[in-house]
């Protein structure tokens, strides 16, 4: 009897470890990490042409700045993320460099350079933009890009 109820016990304590370390495994509490996932997922979304969340990245109330550009919102992001990646003339891929995430609260800064690889009749061309993406913290506790400036860079 007192195997049996030391197995049960042992058991037990097993399995409450295991649930401890698969929790502790998909709960991020580094908002540095989870921040890296979202752009490296956005990425691959985008590089296989997953048009269902491309906006997901992007807060609704968006600001951004293009160098030389007028500044753009959220709504016209997400229509000219849908039209790149609905044009079969083109193909358009990007790779990213994260040089930095510095967390404060619910605020944090991502300096970034994407690279854009467009393909065309053909011919292949790549341009680098070096960026400042500024997240903030959503009330369901995800991140999102609230503000962002991008420019090309010069050669």
């Amino acid at each position: 009897m007192t195997r049996r109820v030391l197995r049960i016990a042992t058991v037990g304590v097993i399995f409450t470890a295991l649930s401890c370390a698969l929790n502790a495994a998909t709960v991020n509490d580094d908002p540095a990490s989870t921040i890296r996932s979202a752009l490296t997922q956005w990425r691959e979304d985008f590089n296989a042409r997953r048009a269902a969340h491309i906006c997901d990245l992007f807060a609704p109330d968006l600001r951004y700045d293009f160098y030389g550009a007028p500044e753009r919102t959220y709504p016209m992001l997400c229509a000219r993320l849908h039209q790149a990646l609905a044009d079969p003339a083109q193909s358009l891929r990007y790779d990213l460099t994260i040089k930095e995430i510095i967390v404060s609260g619910d605020l944090a800064i991502v300096r970034l350079t994407w690279r854009s690889i467009v393909t065309k009749d053909g011919k292949q061309e790549s341009n680098d933009e070096t960026g400042l993406d500024v997240f903030g913290r959503q009330p369901d506790g995800s991140w999102k890009i609230i503000r962002y400036i991008a420019y090309p860079e010069k050669d």
